[in-house]
């Protein structure tokens, strides 16, 4: 069996903790650095103290979006590699994609111009499609 399609997988979990680790840094050093001026009350979720992180937020939002679409690289990811039909050209696409959603990470939690980061989320998406269209296709 072909394991170099699990790669891609295991890097975009590793760039998932990361993305976690550089929202948690920005988060607490903004809040931090808000001391007393507007402390977030109890029990409030992350979503619900965005409009006082201001461009801090964009880590956790990216966070969030890691945490969406890409279960479904995970899925495409594991299909493949069970029904061994991860051919180089599909390591290529999944490779592709995990490039593209870095990419997209640190562009969003940088810049954040909205159409600049759906152009690279839609490129990232057509490696998905490529890679689930195949999937389907092995387990036929």
């Amino acid at each position: 069996m072909d394991t170099t399609i699990l790669a891609p997988a295991a890097v975009l979990v590793a760039w998932s903790l990361v993305m976690l680790g550089w929202l948690a840094i920005a988060r607490f050093g903004t809040l931090a650095k808000l001391g007393s001026k507007e402390p977030p009350a109890p029990g409030l979720r992350g979503q619900d103290i965005d409009p006082m992180l201001g461009t801090a937020a964009w880590k956790s939002h990216n966070y969030t979006h890691l945490m969406e679409q890409p279960t479904i690289f995970y899925a495409v990811v594991f299909i493949l590699h069970i029904s061994q039909a991860a051919t180089p050209l599909m390591v290529k696409f999944a490779w592709a994609y995990v490039a593209l959603r870095i990419i997209h990470s640190v562009y969003q939690a940088v810049v954040n111009k909205v159409m600049v980061r759906f152009s690279i989320f839609s490129l990232s998406t057509v490696c998905l499609v490529v890679l689930a269209v195949n999937a389907l296709m092995a387990t036929l």
